[in-house]
């Protein structure tokens, strides 16, 4: 199979992208209400913990394989850092400084982080498709915030943060595309959320007071 095919989405998924797409526009909503009452490692704990433990016991359920290659290991906490560990909490700290709109056309200029990086890293050709669309993907971002301009200017820190969440999702991105972790998609998932939520788990214990959970 050649590496033009690997970058089109089969027109069977096109739904499931569509899926993905509402979903997870309505979750930067959702995450900036519940951080207004739970404490962010608390909140991001939880999810990791019933996204995890969903999948892991489906796995179980299912009888799919688990297990992970002892030399990969090494790859898979690397990736869970940037992807899972630093965007989740760069992303739940910067919400609680800009409006969840902005903050979610912030972490999605991770495509003008990840293709120079894929340039450098991976030794990727930079296709004139690829310039182009990412000339597009910036000039759409900056249109979008323009208006708000001002207002970022006054937000210096979440707008910083959620980039910093955009550019750890593409280092985790390369990271992954040029050391993969050869296991089954659902068990690879799973355990990256486990692996990379033990770090978020851990702030939890040590800067927040769990009991309050019981007064919300």
């Amino acid at each position: 199979m050649s590496d033009a095919s690997h970058e089109h989405l089969p027109a069977r998924l096109w739904w499931v992208l569509g899926a993905l797409t509402v979903v997870w526009g309505f979750n930067w909503t959702a995450m900036k209400v519940s951080i207004s009452e739970i404490p962010p490692f608390t909140f991001r704990t939880v999810c990791l913990a019933i996204g995890s433990g969903l999948v892991f016991g489906f796995l179980r359920a299912t009888g799919q394989p688990l297990s992970i290659p002892r030399a990969h290991w090494g790859r898979l906490a690397l990736t869970a850092f940037f992807t899972i560990t630093c965007w989740n909490i760069l992303v739940v700290f910067g919400l609680q400084y800009i409006p969840s709109g902005r903050a979610a056309i912030l972490a999605y200029t991770m495509p003008a982080w990840g293709i120079p990086l894929s340039v450098l890293v991976l030794g990727e050709r930079m296709t004139a498709a690829k310039v182009f669309g990412l000339a597009l993907g910036v000039g759409g971002m900056l249109l979008l915030l323009w208006d708000d301009f001002e207002r970022l200017q006054r937000a210096p820190l979440g707008s910083l943060l959620v980039l910093g969440a955009a550019f750890t999702w593409a280092i985790g991105t390369v990271i992954q595309k040029k050391y993969p972790v050869k296991a089954p998609l659902p068990a690879f998932t799973a355990w990256l959320m486990l692996v990379g939520g033990t770090p978020i788990y851990a702030g939890m214990l040590v800067f927040e007071d769990v009991r309050r959970l019981s007064t919300i």
